[in-house]
């Protein structure tokens, strides 16, 4: 190799954004499906010839930390068995995956017999099968319930296309269309990633591969700095998800984060035990969740990479809800990866506190619908993003994604014109923000009437009896609420459920707000003025929350 050259590094650095970007764009192009398309749930990476992260795009953060694992796994099983011309596609969370609708798709990348890396894309799909539309319901009991399975295997091999596992998933999936339109738009763009690999290959020849190595060594070196400011000791933290669908009783995420010198050991022992509902939540995924959320204390300036993840060690024990045991249903999982993003930042307060933010809404809610319409199927999973909570100079944010998402809402207009839905009320609700000198963000309602005969309703929701916490004396935001109008008279729903509706029903989902920051006595006049006359504050609860006398500005 020539000499270091820092230019070339930051070139390189800057190279490998660029790739996995583009990456990104293709994706959302080429898909079929609004989840992916118009939602965006749906991740992108590339990684060296070791299965190492070197950078990855601004897609859902909470998929990627899971990609070690993936590839730890590939790389064991086709040792001496990758080709040029290969594709290896998994979904199994207790082979690789995350859970069933999550498909990743792993290309390896050579020049003519070397092994340079790999495109990584994952997309959550439409459907994959199993008891309900849409394959993402909080109440199956075994992974066996929750559609196909796919253990790692070839998709292409040596360029041919495996015609038999595509027949499989066909004959699988409600929406066969949908879902194989979505593998073609992640096939596409790993082949991106490895027409652009290839050309940095070609410009920087085997100097690229110590590069890599310096690449994820300074993303090690920025963590362990951040890391090493931080006081030693224990920090503990404690949140709650409200039940699982089937016990109403609260079920503990607990954390304790221990700082030594230039390292973070995070341990979930005294967490819930796995439970009877699909809201365990695979190992593999609670690293990605830890890794992500102590990622967004760390400064701007940190790579996305897996050197990153070498000054962090993530523990949970086995046969609790966040280590599961098989054939522990998973679904629903990406619940209660917010509250491990929760309960960490919990922890990071008392770190960190300039850094983090209140809870958030909670995570973004699932409202699926499936059945059929003019006798063809149609699914709907509509993943409601909603607040952040007050941050130590900052309100909220509203209408935003979950930090460890970089999701969208879906447009009515899409809506409406795919499914047969009529989306009555869509907006923000008021008061919902908790109190603080910086208020949480303000949660959505989003209200849908049911235009076909029949289908079956799934609502993935939480902070119904556990509101998103303030920090540092803001207060907790309002709880969340679901709602059902049946012939007329309306009534509350569990967080969690399946049911059946029929043609005229209306489903309300009213999202919890955002946590307040700071002593609510310590906000700004001005700013309280400017919230009741946005409508984002009422005058009673200014008053009662704030003391607020006067009118809106």
């Amino acid at each position: 190799m020539s000499a270091f050259d820092p230019i070339t590094f930051a070139v390189i650095k800057s190279g490998l954004d660029t790739i996995v970007d583009d990456m990104a764009y293709a994706v959302m192009r080429t898909a079929r499906s609004p989840i992916v398309r118009d939602v965006l749930d749906y991740s992108v990476t590339l990684c060296d010839a070791r299965g190492r992260i070197l950078s990855q795009a601004k897609t859902v953060a909470l998929h990627l930390g899971a990609v070690p694992d993936a590839m730890d796994l590939v790389l064991a099983q086709f040792a001496g068995n990758l080709f040029p011309g290969d594709v290896v596609v998994l979904n199994d969370p207790y082979n690789g995956g995350m859970h069933l609708p999550d498909i990743f798709m792993i290309k390896p990348i050579f020049s003519e017999q070397t092994l340079l890396g790999f495109s990584v894309v994952i997309a959550h799909h439409c459907d994959v099968g199993g008891r309900v539309p849409g394959s993402n319901a909080s109440d199956s009991t075994e992974i066996f319930q929750e559609g196909l399975r796919i253990a790692p295997m070839k998709l292409y091999e040596r360029g041919a296309v495996n015609r038999t596992l595509l027949q499989i998933i066909a004959s699988n999936v409600r929406l066969p269309d949908l879902v194989l339109g979505d593998i073609d738009a992640q096939f596409a763009t790993c082949l991106i990633g490895e027409r652009e690999l290839r050309r940095l290959f070609d410009r920087y020849g085997s100097d690229l591969e110590v590069y890599f190595d310096r690449l994820l060594d300074y993303g090690e070196t920025l963590t362990r700095k951040a890391i090493s400011a931080w006081p030693d000791g224990d920090y503990h933290f404690t949140d709650y998800i409200d039940g699982d669908g089937f016990s109403a009783a609260a079920i503990p995420i607990q954390c304790k984060i221990t700082v030594t010198g230039d390292h973070l050991t995070v341990d979930f022992a005294g967490s819930s035990p796995q439970v009877k509902g699909a809201i365990n939540a695979t190992f593999s995924f609670v690293k990605s969740a830890t890794y992500l959320t102590i990622r967004c204390a760390l400064d701007h300036d940190v790579p996305n990479n897996a050197g990153v993840y070498r000054a962090i060690t993530v523990l949970a024990p086995e046969g609790s809800i966040l280590n599961p045991r098989m054939p522990a249903p998973v679904a629903a999982r990406a619940l209660t990866g917010y509250r491990v993003v929760d309960a960490v930042m919990g922890g990071l307060a008392q770190i960190a506190p300039g850094k983090v933010m209140a809870a958030g809404e909670g995570g973004n809610t699932v409202v699926a619908i499936g059945g059929y319409s003019g006798g063809r199927p149609f699914v709907l999973v509509d993943m409601i993003n909603g607040a952040w909570g007050g941050r130590a100079n900052k309100d909220g944010i509203e209408g935003i994604t979950n930090p460890s998402q970089n999701m969208s809402n879906l447009p009515i207009e899409s809506l409406e014109r795919q499914f047969p839905l009529l989306m009555e009320e869509y907006g923000f609700r008021p008061d919902s923000g908790g109190a603080g000198q910086y208020r949480g963000g303000l949660g959505l309602v989003r209200q849908y009437r049911l235009l076909a005969d029949t289908a079956v309703l799934q609502l993935r929701a939480d902070r119904h009896e556990h509101p998103p916490y303030g920090l540092f004396g803001g207060k907790p935001a309002a709880s969340s609420r679901n709602s059902i109008c049946e012939n007329g008279a309306w009534r509350q729903l569990p967080a969690k459920i399946t049911l059946e509706i029929t043609a005229g029903t209306v489903i309300r989902h009213e999202q919890a707000g955002g946590g307040g920051f700071g002593d609510p006595t310590w906000r700004d006049p001005a700013a309280i003025a400017r919230d009741i006359g946005n409508g984002k504050v009422t005058a009673q609860a200014a008053q009662a929350d704030y003391g607020f006398q006067g009118d809106g500005a």
